[in-house]
C-alpha cells in the first residue's frame, strides 16, 4: 500500500515528518480504518530503507495528533475520529513554510541538560532530585522574520551525546523519541491567548503585552506518565487558526 518512492532522501523536509503525512493521507483516504493496526516499525523500515528510528519519531508524530494509539507489545492502531471535537491545526509550522517554498529555519538558542527544579516538577510529577532533563530553546524564522518561540523539556535517559543536528528539527514527541527510553503514545495539548513577555517580545522583535498563540503540549507514556513538556508561543499578527471535524473519511 505504501510506496517507498513517496520518501524524498534529498529533500530538505525530514524523512519522519513525510512518512507522517504518507500514513496520515492513508487514514484520511480511509486505506487505514479505525481499529485496524498499521505497519510493524520493522516493517516500515525494511520498506522505505529507513532507520526504525525515523518510523518511531513518525509514529511518535501521529499519536501527538490523536491519529494513532499506540499499545505497547500490541502494535499501533489507527483511533476512532472525534467528530464532536474542532481540532487546531496550530503545530508543524515550520514544515508548513518550508512546503509552501518559503525558506524556514530553525535558530537553536540553547540545549543543555538540567535537574529538577520547581517547575519541572510540577509539569512532571516527579520528585527525584537526579531525574535528568533535556532543556532546549529555539526560535523559527522564515524570510528573517522571527515567528515562533518554544522551549522543549524531555526526560534524558538515554546519556548519549546532543548533537544540534538532532536539535534542528525538534519535534516534542521526536525528542522524546531520540533522547529517552520512553515510548509516547498520547498527548495533550492546551491553546490559550497569552500577552507576549519582555523576553518573548525581544526574541519576536515584538512590543511586549502583543497578542499570541500560546501552546502547552504534554506527552506521555503507556502508563500516562510525562515525558515531555513544551511551550510554544507564536506570534498573534502572523497566524490564524484552522479547525476541522474529524478526519475519517467515510466509503
Amino acid at each position: 500500500m505504501m510506496n517507498n518512492r513517496l520518501i524524498d532522501k534529498t529533500s530538505v523536509i525530514p524523512m519522519y515528518y513525510q512518512l507522517a503525512k504518507l500514513l496520515e493521507g492513508q487514514i484520511r483516504r480511509g486505506e487505514l480504518k479505525p481499529g485496524e493496526a498499521i505497519p510493524t516499525e520493522t516493517e516500515i523500515s525494511a520498506r522505505f530503507a529507513i532507520s526504525r528510528m525515523t518510523v518511531r519519531r513518525a509514529i511518535a508524530e501521529l499519536v501527538t495528533s490523536g491519529m494513532v494509539n499506540a499499545q505497547q507489545g500490541k502494535g499501533t492502531f489507527v483511533t476512532m475520529p472525534k467528530l464532536d471535537n474542532i481540532v487546531f491545526e496550530l503545530n508543524d509550522f515550520n514544515h508548513n513554510i518550508q512546503q509552501s517554498g518559503i525558506l524556514a529555519k530553525t535558530t537553536l538558542l540553547e540545549a543543555k541538560i538540567v535537574r529538577l527544579n520547581e517547575l519541572l516538577q510540577e509539569k512532571f510529577a516527579v520528585s527525584n532530585a537526579n531525574v535528568k532533563f533535556l532543556f532546549s530553546r529555539m526560535v523559527v524564522s522564515a524570510a528573517e522574520e522571527r515567528l515562533a518561540y518554544e522551549t522543549k523539556y524531555t526526560l534524558y535517559s538515554k546519556s548519549k551525546p546532543i548533537l544540534e543536528s538532532d536539535l534542528q528539527d525538534p519535534t516534542l514527541p521526536g525528542l522524546v523519541a531520540a533522547h529517552s527510553n520512553f515510548l509516547p503514545v498520547s498527548a495533550k495539548k492546551v491553546l490559550q491567548v497569552a500577552a507576549a513577555t519582555e523576553l518573548e517580545a525581544s526574541i519576536l522583535g515584538i512590543v511586549p503585552n502583543s497578542p499570541v498563540f500560546l501552546i502547552e503540549q504534554t506527552i506521555y507514556d503507556p502508563e500516562h506518565r510525562t515525558v515531555g513538556w513544551s511551550k510554544s508561543i507564536y506570534r498573534g499578527d502572523r497566524y490564524k487558526l484552522t479547525g476541522y471535524d474529524g478526519w475519517y473519511k467515510k466509503d
